[in-house]
């Protein structure tokens, strides 16, 4: 078969291997190669081949008629250099693909059929529309609560997993959808101060204006080595790092970069992306925070009730002790809103000022107190008060403070957005709702999470009177554009609802 020389095209594709040939290429000519074709790529005397979806280019200036171009995403994985001789052939289909057909006919998988399916995807096999095809099929198909379990082990195995040696690791997640929220970055000082081990790997946002590995970069370092996170868990019983440098379920990783996009979160597959995580990550306890709210992500009671049952079901059955938490959704925790103002938050509970937002001080002492409970020392009932009391006397600040100073602490931390823009009530009466979805997209609008001084700064929470005119949040941004593009989102709806001083 005629050889290819291999290029190297700076284009990130974004956990998808991309190749590049030209229209004019004999090879494309020969072969009958089209676009969004997959293609087995071989070295020379290289048995293992990689696998790449075919784009065709018309421009020599990205691959000439006699080149391979590889995204940086493949081009990685290859490990040799621009220049080298390459063939390359037809993928054959992976043979999973038969399972998700099965699947999109409303069949119930094994476990060898998500076995099957999540390596065929580690190895690169299924292309985005492939995995898309999967994951329509979990979501209109439904998944059993059997299924759930058996795609987590099967996620699991297709990456590391940690090894604490001890038999109580501690850890905490939200089911997301509500804004600041910022919990995560109280729960772990208090629980490492109280001597329970706690490393904590979080994720950066993607649809939020802001995860915990967003919000903690503006303090420390986020991007630890696994070798460094391990050393800085060990002196200080926790670490809040970002998860992508640990290879921790990475088939969860691909399908994320999949689901984001369609704006698809079902909950089988909500329930395997956080539990192949967790069980990943090695933690032996797990608390889950799940809030129930008009306008969260879990809208009613009972759908809260049948998502815990089977959290709880597949958790057990992993050998994960994992308790549900159901919490107030009808509105954002803490005021800010983006990566500075909810680290603004955090830093004002830890240091008790009187100016720090209640309603998160609380809901992460009530979540400190649950993890401090798995102690089998403590008593039931009492975690709370311990966590009061950590909190209270300073040690969760000290620990915090000696959390940021081992993973790294910036030294010049960014301010709010210099560019802001006040949202002042309609009308007089008491404030009745704030829309959740609402203040999340003005804050990403206005630049959160990439401009980490980017968000909103809410000033009333449901409950509060207003006046007519007296501002209700305050809009930050860095850029102009992104500034006008939050200020117009506001003049079809500012998320907030007012009513008379009764309430109505």
């Amino acid at each position: 078969m005629p050889t290819l020389t291999l290029k190297r095209v700076a284009i990130d594709t974004y956990r998808e291997n991309v190749a590049f040939l030209h229209r004019d290429c004999p090879v494309y000519r020969s072969e009958g190669f089209q676009a969004l074709s997959k293609v087995e790529i071989h070295r020379e005397n290289d048995g293992q081949p990689v696998i790449a979806v075919i784009n065709v280019v018309d421009d020599e200036s990205i691959t000439a008629p006699g080149e391979l171009g590889l995204s940086e995403q493949v081009y990685g994985q290859f490990g040799v250099p621009e220049g080298t001789a390459v063939t390359i052939k037809h993928a054959t289909p992976p043979a999973s693909l038969r399972a998700v057909h099965r699947k999109i006919a409303g069949e119930r998988l094994d476990y060898a059929d998500y076995r099957a399916i999540t390596r065929d995807i580690a190895d690169n096999r299924y292309s985005k529309i492939e995995m898309a095809a999967f994951l329509v099929g979990c979501a209109e198909a439904g998944m059993e609560r059997e299924e759930i379990m058996h795609l987590v082990r099967a996620m699991v195995e297709t990456g590391d997993r940690l090894d604490w040696g001890e038999p109580l690791v501690a850890d905490k997640h939200c089911i997301g959808g509500i804004p600041g929220n910022r919990t995560t970055m109280l729960v772990v000082p208090i629980v490492a101060a109280h001597g329970m081990l706690i490393p904590k790997t979080s994720s950066r946002a993607i649809t939020s204006p802001a995860g915990t590995a967003d919000t903690m970069e503006v303090l420390a370092r986020v991007d630890l080595d696994p070798g460094k996170m391990r050393d800085i868990v060990q002196h200080q019983r926790a670490c809040l790092a970002w998860g992508g440098t640990a290879r921790l379920a990475p088939v969860d990783d691909i399908l994320i970069s999949v689901e984001r996009p369609l704006s698809m979160d079902s909950p089988g597959q909500m329930i395997a992306s956080i539990l192949s995580k967790k069980v990943a990550a090695g933690s032996t306890h797990l608390i889950l925070d799940i809030p129930v709210g008009p306008t969260a992500k879990v809208r009613t009671q009972s759908d809260a009730l049948k998502l815990r049952k089977t959290f709880e079901y597949v958790g057990d059955h992993l050998g994960l002790h994992l308790e549900v938490m159901l919490t107030d959704g009808t509105q954002p925790i803490g005021r800010g809103i983006g990566p500075v103002l909810e680290a603004r938050d955090v830093m004002q509970v830890l240091n008790n000022l009187p100016e720090a937002p209640r309603d998160l001080r609380e809901k992460a002492l009530q979540l400190a107190g649950r993890i401090i409970e798995f102690d089998p020392d403590v008593r039931g009932g009492q975690g709370y008060v311990i966590a009061r009391d950590i909190l209270d006397s300073g040690r969760a600040l000290d620990k915090m403070q000696a959390i940021i100073d081992a993973q790294g602490r910036n030294p010049d931390p960014p301010p709010p957005g210099r560019l802001e823009h006040r949202i002042t009530a309609p009308s007089s009466g008491v404030v009745t709702a704030i829309d959740n979805l609402q203040m999340a997209g003005i804050a990403r609008l206005a630049g959160a999470p990439l401009d980490k001084g980017a968000g909103v700064d809410l000033h009333k929470k449901v409950g509060d009177p207003v006046e007519a005119g007296e501002p209700l949040y305050t809009i930050h941004a860095e850029f102009k554009a992104d500034f006008e593009f939050a200020i117009q989102m506001t003049d079809k709806d500012i998320g907030f609802r007012i009513g008379g001083d009764d309430g109505d």
